[in-house]
C-alpha cells in the first residue's frame, strides 16, 4: 500500500520516484560536455584467474553521430554476437553467477537527470532545457512552475490522514526532487515542521527498520573500526561542513533506537538547510552503530543495524575517537560536529573532551539550553524583573536538564557580576530520587554535583514546589504527566504569573498539556513545550503555546560558525544567540501568550542569531574568515542557500 501511495504522489507531482543507481557519481556536479557526447557502458566478466571473458560495449550518441570521438569513447566493437537489442541488455543471465565491475560514465541528461534529485525539475523543465537535454517524449508537455509544484504536493499531504504517511511521503520528495522539497518545507514550515522533525520523527525513528528504503546517511558501525577514514571518503560530497551524528542510544523520550536513530540525523540537517541556509551538500547525517540493549529490536527480523548488546568502555571510547579523528583529518578544523542523541553517561564526557580540540556542539545540552534561555528572558517583559530574582526548579536532571541549568547561571552570573557558584543557588533540580540536596552529593553523578544545594531532603516534586516556592517550573524528565493538577495549582497560588516549561518530547512525554497547563492556572501560567500544541480557548481567551524548540537555535548557530569559519564553540556564542532569538518576540506575540517568535519568520530570524554568533566569533578570536564583513546580517542572508530552480543552458 505505501509504495502505490508513494508512485501515485509521485507522478501526480510530476517527478520521478526512484533516484540514479549510479552512486559513484559526485552529488551537486554536473560536467559540461559537448553534445557529441558518447555515453560508454563496460562490463568486465573475469574468471577466477583474471581473464576477461566478455566485454560489452553499448555507445550512444546524440545528435551527429558523425561527430569526433569524445575524450571517454571507447572502442565500439562487442563480442556480444549480433542479433538484437536482448544481447546488450540480458546478456548477464548466461554469466549472472560470474564476478563483473560495473563501470558506467554518464551525463546528467534525459532519463539519469529526472532521477538526480539535486538537479531534477520534473515538469518545471522549460521547453528549451527539454531540448538541451534530452528530455522530449519523457515528460508530458505541459510545464509548470515551481510554486505550481509546492501548491499541488501539499494538496496531496494533506490528505493522508497519518503523520507518519506524509513524512514518507516527504523522504521521498527529498530523494526525488531537492531543490523542490526544501522549497515546500521553506514555504509551509509551521505546517511542515511537525512532520519532518519532532514529533513525528520519532515515531518514524520506531519504525525506520520497516519503512528504511535509501541510506540517506553514512553508517559507521564496530565492523568499520580501523577504517573509519575510507568509510568517509565513500560520501559522494567532499566539502562537509556540518555532521549530526547520534548513537542512538537515547533519541527523543523514546530511548535506545539503536541503528534506527538515523532520522534523528537527518531532520535536523533538513532544518539547518531550510531554516538556516546550510546547502545541502554540506551536511553529513552519521549514525554511530555499537549495538543495541532494545530487546524488541534485537528480536525485530526488520531492524538494519548490529544485532548484539552496546559495545562500552574501552571499544566504544575507541570508535568515538577514531570518529572525531577521521572527520577533522577528512574535512578539517571547521568542520562543526553536532552530538545528537546521546545518553547521558557519554553525552557529557564527548563534550568535555572534544570542545577543546574540535567544533562540537551537543543539541541536547546547549541547543535546548538556549532556546530555553531565550524563552526565559523573552517572558521577563511579562512578568517582571531580572534572570537574578527570578527561583527555577526543574524537573529532570539529565543532560537536557543540567544543560539549561547552567546557561541559567551562566548568564545570572553574566548580569549581576555575582560568581557562577553563587548563581547556580537560584536553581534547583529533582530527579528520580527527588530535590538534589547536599546530603546526597556523594552519591551523585557528576554533572548533577554543582546542583546539590543545603535543603533537607524532598522526595516528590509536589512538596519540593511547596518547599521551594519556584516562580519557573521547567519539566526534561521524558515522562509524561508529571506536572500534576495538584503541583501547577500550586504553582499558581503563590505566582500570578507562573512560567511552566513542559519540554519532553515527544507530546507523549510531555510534562503537561497545554490545556491542563492553562485550566489548572485559571489562564495565568505562561506556557511553552518541547512538542507542538494547539491553540486553545479558555474562558473567552484564546492561548497559543509556545514551542521551545532547539530549531529555533541550531540552524542560525550553525550558519554563524560556519560563515565565521569559527574553530571552537563558545558558551558566550550560545548567550547570544539566546539573546537574539529573545529580541525577535514581539508584543504582538506576548498578546497571545507566545514567548518565542512564529516559525513563519524562522529564515530572518536565523539570519540574525548567525549574525550574533559569528560577531561573538570574531570578539573571541575564535573566527577564521576574515575581514569580519561589515553587516553580518546581510551577510547571513547572502550565504543562505535558495530552493529556487536554477535555468539550465
Amino acid at each position: 500500500m505505501m509504495s502505490l501511495n508513494r508512485s501515485i504522489f509521485l507522478s501526480n507531482a510530476g517527478i520521478s520516484s526512484s533516484s540514479s543507481p549510479f552512486t559513484g557519481r559526485q552529488r551537486g556536479s554536473v560536467p559540461s560536455f559537448p553534445s557529441s557526447l558518447r555515453v560508454v557502458a563496460v562490463n568486465s566478466n573475469r574468471d577466477r584467474n583474471g581473464s576477461v571473458l566478455t566485454e560489452t560495449t553499448r555507445k550512444d550518441v546524440r545528435d551527429g553521430a558523425g561527430s569526433s570521438s569524445s575524450a571517454i569513447d571507447a572502442d565500439s566493437k562487442s563480442t556480444v554476437a549480433p542479433g538484437g537489442p536482448h544481447e546488450v541488455y540480458d546478456e548477464d543471465a548466461a554469466i549472472k553467477e560470474q564476478v563483473v565491475t560495473p563501470w558506467f560514465v554518464s551525463v546528467a541528461s534525459g532519463y539519469t537527470l529526472l532521477r538526480d534529485p539535486h538537479h531534477n525539475k520534473g515538469l518545471a523543465f522549460t521547453d528549451k532545457e527539454r531540448g538541451a537535454h534530452y528530455l522530449r517524449g519523457l515528460l508530458p508537455p505541459t510545464v509548470v512552475s515551481q510554486e505550481l509544484q509546492v501548491k499541488k504536493l501539499m494538496h496531496i499531504i494533506r490528505q493522508y490522514q497519518v503523520p507518519l504517511q506524509k513524512y514518507m511521503a516527504m523522504m521521498d520528495l527529498q530523494e526525488s526532487n531537492e531543490k523542490l522539497f526544501y522549497k515546500l518545507l521553506i514555504d509551509n514550515v509551521e505546517e511542515m515542521l511537525p512532520i519532518v522533525y519532532t514529533p513525528t520523527v520519532g515515531e518514524a525513528c520506531q519504525k525506520y527498520g520497516s519503512i528504511f528504503g535509501r541510506p540517506q546517511g553514512l553508517y559507521i558501525s564496530l565492523k568499520e573500526k580501523g577504517c573509519i577514514r575510507e568509510v568517509l571518503r565513500n560520501w559522494p560530497e567532499k566539502n562537509i561542513e556540518v555532521i549530526v551524528v547520534t548513537d542512538g542510544e537515547r533519541i527523543l523520550g523514546l530511548g535506545d533506537l539503536g541503528c534506527q536513530g538515523m532520522g534523528i540525523p537527518v531532520g535536523k540537517l533538513a532544518l539547518y538547510t531550510a531554516l538556516g541556509g546550510v546547502r545541502p551538500s554540506a551536511c553529513l547525517p552519521v549514525t554511530i552503530d555499537v549495538g543495541t540493549n532494545n530487546e524488541n529490536l534485537l528480536n525485530d527480523e526488520y531492524y538494519i543495524g548490529l544485532r548484539q548488546r552496546r559495545a562500552t568502555g574501552q571499544e566504544y571510547a575507541e570508535l568515538l575517537h577514531e570518529f572525531m579523528s577521521a572527520v577533522k583529518q577528512t574535512y578539517g578544523e571547521k568542520v562543526l560536529i553536532q552530538f545528537e542523541d546521546f545518553a547521558n553517561h557519554n553525552a557529557f564526557d564527548l563534550l568535555a573532551k572534544y570542545s577543546t580540540t574540535h567544533l562540537v556542539f551537543n543539541d541536547d545540552i546547549q541547543g535546548t539550553a538556549s532556546v530555553v534561555l531565550a524563552g526565559l528572558v523573552a517572558s521577563l517583559k511579562v512578568v517582571g524583573g531580572t534572570l537574578a530574582d527570578h527561583t527555577f526548579l526543574f524537573l529532570g536532571a539529565g543532560e537536557a536538564g543540567t544543560g539549561i541549568a547552567e546557561l541559567i547561571a551562566l548568564e545570572i552570573s553574566k548580569q549581576t557580576n555575582m560568581p557562577v557558584e553563587e548563581a547556580r543557588k537560584k536553581v534547583w533540580l529533582v530527579d528520580s530520587k527527588g530535590l538534589i540536596v547536599s546530603s546526597r552529593r556523594e552519591s551523585l553523578q557528576h554533572f548533577k554535583k554543582p546542583w546539590a544545594h543545603e535543603h533537607e531532603p524532598v522526595k516528590t516534586l509536589l512538596d519540593a514546589v511547596n518547599d521551594i516556592k519556584p516562580t519557573v517550573l521547567i519539566g526534561t524528565s521524558g515522562v509524561g504527566r508529571t506536572f500534576t493538577k495538584e503541583v501547577i495549582e500550586a504553582m499558581a497560588s503563590f505566582n500570578e504569573k507562573p512560567i511552566i516549561l513542559s519540554l519532553s518530547n515527544p507530546t507523549s512525554q510531555s510534562e503537561c498539556t497545554a490545556e491542563e497547563a492553562y485550566t489548572w492556572s485559571q489562564g495565568r501560567a505562561i506556557f511553552a513545550s518541547g512538542s507542538p500544541f494547539a491553540p486553545l480557548e479558555y474562558e473567552g481567551k484564546t492561548f497559543v503555546p509556545g514551542q521551545a524548540n532547539n530549531a529555533y537555535i541550531f540552524p542560525g548557530l550553525g550558519l554563524g560558525l560556519i560563515m565565521s569559519g569559527a574553530i571552537r564553540v563558545h558558551d558566550d556564542m550560545l548567550l547570544a544567540a539566546s539573546e537574539a532569538l529573545a529580541d525577535q518576540v514581539t508584543q504582538e506575540n506576548f498578546d497571545k501568550g507566545l514567548i518565542y517568535p512564529p516559525f513563519k519568520n524562522i529564515r530572518r530570524i536565523s539570519a540574525e542569531i548567525a549574525a550574533k554568533v559569528a560577531a561573538k566569533a570574531y570578539e573571541l578570536g575564535l573566527a577564521t574568515r576574515l575581514p569580519m564583513p561589515k553587516d553580518l546580517v546581510k551577510h547571513a542572508e547572502s550565504c543562505m542557500y535558495s530552493p529556487a530552480y536554477q535555468t539550465y543552458r
